[in-house]
């Protein structure tokens, strides 16, 4: 799932309290904190066909930055409870739905640089604008927080990435990124570890953004009576943004590899889906559009993903169109998602057909 309220939030708290403390105040940092909730209706869920849906998933979240009161130092946390932080009690470092989406300390190297330490946004690609119906297509490689290390900056009209991330969560065994959940492994089965990450953009023109993302690393295998990290994984990103007015496109290509040999796949439990083949490929096009009009804002994701496993022949897509309206203290929103394939634990496409309508609710303070 996917959090676009969170961005949403820093910007929006951030303007309350410039609003209220006197000019002549220092910096301080910061303490805030927000609640969420759906209401949802799936078509294809018979109890929701008789009662009409539900209203479900309630999150309490807490976000802490320094506000910039320490220099050259920063730090950034967000921590959250309930069913509704997108968590995977089974899969996770607490085992109920208590997680951190994110909680790193950073140092200024100067004014265009700044290193990360802890769990930080992987920078490949771009994320989904929807809040409740999540990723889609680009399951695994969107909105991704890993533990490691980051240096971003900028120089003149472009940016650029370099990272390690030693795992994708905190722990030993936890599969944990929150919101967009349920793409590497399990507890049971493997993690990604040791991972290397680089990301370039290129604004070439006004509101014109050109990108290139690379990834690759290791796949620890947790099921294995030997613990290894025979697996190897690696992605590649292509992608460009727009922005004009009240406008934004965005689109990406996502080539993705897993390779599973070496690992004990026999030692699987059996509620585990084998990757059809030890070499799991896929292909995604995803994009992205979106306009803002005062108080309102109207978006549509979608995207096509295709297999390229040995064994696999699996293809589909997916649709969501939504509206958000930014009501006072927080943000209301309508959406729809469509999708006739999903991703599953191994980075493969499967098809199904799901349908569903959410409206959420949000409120920081």
């Amino acid at each position: 799932m996917k959090k676009r309220a969170i961005t949403k939030c820093a910007g929006y708290v951030s303007c309350l309290l410039a609003a209220s403390i006197p000019l002549n105040a220092t910096a301080a940092p910061k303490l805030t904190g927000g609640v969420w909730w759906v209401y949802q209706y799936a078509e294809d869920n018979a109890v929701d066909k008789e009662t009409g849906g539900e209203f479900a998933d309630p999150a309490f979240v807490v976000y802490a930055n320094d506000g910039n009161s320490y220099g050259p130092w920063h730090f950034s946390a967000e921590a959250r409870w309930g069913k509704g932080a997108f968590s995977d009690p089974a899969n996770n470092n607490s085992g109920d739905t208590f997680a951190m989406h994110q909680a790193w300390i950073g140092y200024d190297l100067n004014d265009d640089a700044i290193i990360k330490v802890g769990k930080s946004q992987v920078p490949f690609g771009w994320k989904t604008a929807n809040f409740w119906p999540g990723d889609g297509l680009e399951g695994g490689y969107g909105d991704q927080m890993d533990v490691g290390i980051k240096l971003s900056s900028d120089i003149s009209n472009f940016h650029y990435d370099v990272a390690y991330y030693h795992q994708d969560d905190f722990g030993a065994k936890s599969t944990d990124t929150l919101d967009d959940n349920k793409h590497w492994g399990s507890s049971l089965t493997y993690r990604k570890i040791k991972t290397g990450v680089v990301n370039g953009d290129w604004t070439f023109l006004p509101g014109n953004t050109f990108g290139v993302s690379y990834q690759k690393g290791r796949l620890q295998d947790l099921a294995s009576a030997s613990p290894n990290d025979n697996g190897r994984h690696e992605a590649l990103d292509i992608h460009y943004l727009f922005e004009m007015g009240d406008f934004a496109a965005k689109y990406r290509f996502i080539d993705t590899k897993r390779d599973f040999s070496g690992m004990d796949l026999a030692s699987w439990p059996a509620v585990a889906t084998q990757p059809a083949d030890n070499e799991v490929e896929t292909q995604r096009h995803i994009a992205e559009l979106g306009y803002t009009w005062d108080h309102w804002y109207f978006y549509v994701d979608g995207g096509t993903a295709k297999s390229k496993t040995q064994g696999n022949d699996a293809q589909g897509n997916f649709y969501s169109p939504g509206v958000s309206y930014k009501y006072g203290p927080g943000w209301i929103y309508l959406e729809y998602l469509w999708q006739n394939a999903d991703i599953d634990r191994n980075g493969d496409v499967s098809e199904g057909d799901f349908r569903a309508t959410y409206v959420s609710f949000d409120f920081y303070f």
